[in-house]
């Protein structure tokens, strides 16, 4: 499908530059208001409602109101909740039974950046084709309903405790976390209100770091993208345990007391692991970037594994398809679709606590021999649209790498869904060859680029 404005999760781009704009989000949100009252099922004189939520961007007080703007002409009524994690929203779209909702985000991005993204009424990032009725409608006039037909806006005051309480629900209730010294990174973003409060209310000591936002510092040396900054707070407060969260907060990092790090792949594995020994695990998806490891290692545990497009709402297509539970992403997206509909830095850290108490182990033992092969991943900036795919010089070096790697290994290239990136990726058992094969293939794309 041909998409103009939507990646593979949402619109994003650079703040003032299109399509990132006050009013290009007003009419985004005029689009998506009228495909909803189309799709609305609704009784008489009851109009569709919609959740905005928000990191703390400083953008995002701008695209807020735009989009408030936006679904209030179309009719549709709008419920904000300011600063909340990602998968809050979420929950609380489905909780409140409301229509869809709305998150300005850009994730792991800086700050100069934002983006909007979408949950249905189930929780589920929308389906393709009502992404594809919206960006139909987006390009047509804006209008306005009558001015009594307006829609209205209201604040929901409690929408954090609500989320807070929903995460603790996730965690075994004859289990507390009485004892353990964390480390929590909230890269100054979206979770800075609630990640500390529920690994406290659970009974854990806290240490709070990345949890001041000023509206610029959001992924700024703190956070799951950049985890120095947790492995040395772990080391320096004595802390048992350390969780980085994104800008976001739907994805997750995790650090051990000796400062070690472990990324999505493994924690998803521990999860696993731990759950595979109370029952049957079906199955887990992974993604073409998912460390070829793991997949060697459920296999050793009879659990079957696929592979699904880069990008956490093809992992939870996958999911649905195949009736599995557990999904993930080597990035910290982690999927337990029995916990929740989507991706949550702070429910999967839960996961993983829960697993580590039943256990009374240590991350490192409940990996349970897993090591991941050296992955080398290099970004290219690269034009928008670039046809990568057939410059022949590309291709003939890809086939090139392929078969030095052949039988040792893996190597992809994939143009990233939010950013002007061509991702160059060599995986395989020895380090050296590795980086010196993703070396030269990124050589040359940069030239056949520039």
């Amino acid at each position: 499908m041909s998409r103009k404005y939507f990646g593979t999760d949402g619109v994003r781009g650079r703040v003032g530059q299109a399509p990132i704009t006050p009013d290009f989000v007003m009419r985004l949100g005029y689009a998506a208001g009228k495909v909803l009252l189309g799709q609305a099922r609704m009784l008489d004189g009851e109009r569709p409602s919609v959740l905005i939520g928000k990191d703390t961007r400083l953008s995002g007080y701008m695209l807020e109101s735009a989009l408030e703007a936006g679904f209030s002409a179309a009719g549709v009524d709008v419920c904000l909740v300011g600063p909340i994690p990602t998968p809050a929203v979420a929950y609380l779209t489905r909780a409140l039974r409301l229509q869809a909702g709305i998150v300005i985000s850009a994730s792991h991005n800086p700050y100069y950046d934002n983006g909007i993204k979408f949950f249905s009424a189930q929780g589920n990032k929308l389906p393709d084709d009502v992404e594809q009725a919206i960006e139909e409608c987006i390009d047509q006039p804006m209008n306005c309903v009558p001015a009594a037909d307006l829609g209205r806006a209201r604040r929901i005051e409690d929408a954090r405790g609500r989320y807070i309480e929903f995460c603790k629900s996730t965690f075994p209730n004859d289990l507390d976390l009485r004892g353990l010294k964390i480390v929590v990174d909230c890269a100054h973003g979206a979770a800075y209100q609630t990640a500390p409060d529920v690994f406290h209310e659970l009974g854990a000591e806290i240490v709070e770091i990345g949890s001041q936002p000023n509206g610029l510092n959001i992924n700024d040396g703190f956070g799951a993208t950049s985890p120095k900054a947790l492995c040395e707070a772990v080391l320096a407060h004595g802390a048992d345990l350390g969780v980085a969260l994104d800008g976001d907060a739907d994805r997750l990092q995790m650090v051990d007391a000796r400062g070690q790090l472990y990324d999505g792949d493994q924690l998803l594995y521990a999860i696993v692991r731990s759950r595979a020994s109370h029952g049957r695990v079906k199955g887990v998806v992974g993604t073409l970037m998912t460390n070829l490891a793991l997949e060697h290692a459920l296999a050793k545990i009879d659990i079957p594994f696929a592979r699904a497009a880069v990008g956490d709402r093809y992992v939870v297509e996958m999911l649905h398809d195949r009736g599995w539970i557990f999904g993930g992403e080597n990035s910290g997206h982690i999927l337990t679709l029995d916990r929740h509909t989507t991706g949550d830095g702070t429910v999967a850290a839960l996961q993983v606590l829960a697993a580590l108490r039943e256990s009374d182990g240590d991350l490192e033992s409940l990996l349970g021999g897993l090591h991941l092969y050296p992955q080398k991943l290099i970004n290219v900036p690269i034009v928008k649209g670039f046809p990568w795919q057939d410059d022949t010089t590309i291709q003939g070096a890809l086939l090139a790498v392929e078969g030095r790697m052949s039988g040792r290994g893996r190597v992809l290239l994939r143009a990233s869904g939010t950013e002007p990136l061509l991702r160059v990726m060599v995986e395989g058992e020895d380090s050296r060859e590795v980086l010196a094969a993703a070396e030269d293939l990124a050589r040359v794309v940069r030239e056949a680029a520039s």
